[in-house]
């Protein structure tokens, strides 16, 4: 779209330019969860969806509602409960698709129709076995019928930077021609690099009919790691809309991290003359519940929201930093909802420290969910010597991960060493009886697992056991993700404790209780989303 023009200059003041409004498209819910391992429940993504309204987020791609009954129900339901964003459907360019998602947003205060179709050679020719005409008629009734059901309406060219310039024009033309609002130009296999990616959105603005009268959105993927540059040449090419997603999370190497667009939007504004309503504060508690509920750990040196994004251990840094901050740091942890990763809290601190401590990460705790974090805190204060930042992120994010708990862990005695088999005593309570059971196994690990089969007999298989050190120290409290698929359902369960046992234990009820959860609220799909 068109720039805005400047205020009026005040004699003697040079002007300030007016910043453009970049509108911040998040797919977390719906590409991120095409991650494989990555499903989320429609109780977490009734959380998420509301987390990312409160961050500012324009649209939230809620799902696929043709992908599942319960991926319709996911997205009818945050269109229900959102009220400042607008909340999208995604959907093919097919009656049933669109018709679907046109009934999924139709409760939304702010809803919309995203609808694709792929345009490269390799796409018509391999998987739609169509011409450039059949598909630019293809764009004309599917957009058409969106907006017929819905006054806002996207439109995606799938595998758009591999698609032939001329070809691309047309059928953008033909998007626009037939109502849609907003022209999405993916670099769906992460294939562009920022000059190129920039140069399409040019050419088009340029040259295709009616381009004025439309936002154009970049999508980009992350298979060359330049997901965030692309996006970012895009929006100085002329797009004012970027879709990314809550830790670069989505299908192969992931989508533009939503973090990272945002954040060098706003640090480099002196070359970027863009703003969002992003409330950057936010940035860490979403990340951190998108963590949690994938069981995908962000690594530690991620931009942004990383663990060490905002830690100096080089002697030569840490002097500069005392010396002064602007020296090794381009923005503060407290302008993303970071902590200080430094700052100790022990067994006497008090009740109001620490719901301080908590509001500085970004959680806001209601009063019982206060009393059992505060009462977990002491208990792990007992056992540590230092308690850090990093370990009372784990114990909440902990509890917060936790499903319905039906099943929870009372006991676990474990015999280990080098004269096996190793040994599991457990004890666990099912809907508040007690079930009692011993197990041996190869491991420590697959003993604890065996007998937790046997007390809770199910037939899920264990896709993901993953374990790290949360601080440093042989008291740290080790993290564990247990990740358990059963009849196409998936479930990750985390769980956090300075015995690297009793967290595994944990973690494997609790990816137990989702699992019991979801299984009785969702259906097996009926159709699979192709990530852009």
């Amino acid at each position: 779209m068109t720039a805005n023009t400047n205020d009026a200059p005040v004699e003697g003041v040079s002007p300030t330019p007016v910043k453009d409004r970049v509108v911040i498209f998040d797919t977390t819910m719906r590409d991120g969860e095409q991650a494989p391992g990555a499903s989320m429940s429609l109780e977490e993504k009734l959380e998420l969806a509301k987390i990312l309204e409160d961050m500012g987020v324009d649209v939230i791609e809620a799902g696929f509602p043709i992908a599942s009954n319960g991926d319709f129900e996911s997205v009818r339901r945050v269109a229900e409960i959102v009220t400042e964003s607008t909340v999208c459907g995604l959907a093919r360019a097919s009656a049933a698709d669109i018709e679907r998602a046109g009934e999924a947003v139709r409760p939304a205060k702010r809803g919309r129709i995203h609808t694709f179709i792929s345009t490269s050679p390799s796409h018509r020719d391999h998987i739609l076995r169509m011409t450039p005409e059949e598909v630019i008629e293809q764009i004309t009734g599917s957009v058409t019928l969106a907006r017929n059901l819905c006054g806002d309406v996207e439109w995606s060219a799938q595998d758009a930077t591999r698609t032939e310039r001329d070809v691309l024009r047309r059928c953008v033309e033909a998007a626009i021609r037939a109502g849609a609002g907003t022209i999405n130009v993916p670099d769906t296999v992460g294939y562009s690099y920022p000059t190129e990616y920039g140069e399409i959105f040019r050419d088009l603005i340029e040259n295709v009919p009616g381009a004025d009268g439309v936002i154009f959105s970049a999508h980009c993927h992350n298979d060359l790691g330049l997901a965030v540059a692309n996006s970012l040449a895009a929006v100085e090419a002329g797009a004012r809309q970027v879709e990314c997603a809550v830790n670069g999370l989505g299908e192969r190497a992931g989508n533009a991290a939503l973090e990272e667009i945002v954040m060098a939007l706003r640090v480099r504004g002196d070359r970027l003359l863009f703003d969002t309503r992003i409330d950057t504060q936010q940035i860490t508690r979403a990340s951190r519940y998108v963590s949690a509920i994938t069981g995908f750990p962000v690594q530690f040196n991620k931009a942004i929201v990383g663990k060490n994004a905002f830690a100096h251990e080089s002697g030569i840094h840490q002097d500069g930093m005392l010396k002064d901050r602007g020296t090794y740091e381009i923005m503060q942890p407290t302008d993303v909802g970071q902590g200080g990763t430094n700052l100790v809290m022990g067994k006497h601190s008090g009740r109001h420290a620490f719901r301080e401590k908590l509001k500085g990460f970004g959680y806001e705790l209601g009063a019982n969910a206060l009393n059992d974090a505060f009462t977990r805190f002491k208990e792990l204060a007992d056992k540590k010597k230092d308690v850090y930042d990093d370990d009372i992120i784990a114990l909440v994010d902990d509890a917060l991960a936790r499903g319905a708990e039906r099943i929870s862990v009372k006991r676990l005695r474990v015999v280990a060493g080098t004269d096996g088999p190793q040994q599991a005593e457990l004890t666990v309570t099912i809907d508040g009886a007690e079930r009692s059971a011993t197990a041996t196994g190869d491991g420590p690990v697959d003993a604890v697992f065996n007998a937790i089969r046997l007390v809770v007999p199910h037939t899920a298989a264990l896709r993901l056991f993953q374990v790290h050190a949360v601080t440093e120290g042989t008291d740290a409290q080790a993290q564990v993700s247990v990740r358990l698929e059963d009849g196409g359902h998936i479930a990750t369960g985390l769980a956090a404790d300075t015995d690297t046992l009793v967290a595994s234990a944990k973690a494997y009820v609790n990816a137990l209780n989702s699992l019991i959860t979801r299984q009785e609220k969702t259906r097996p799909p009926v159709a699979q989303a192709s990530g852009f």
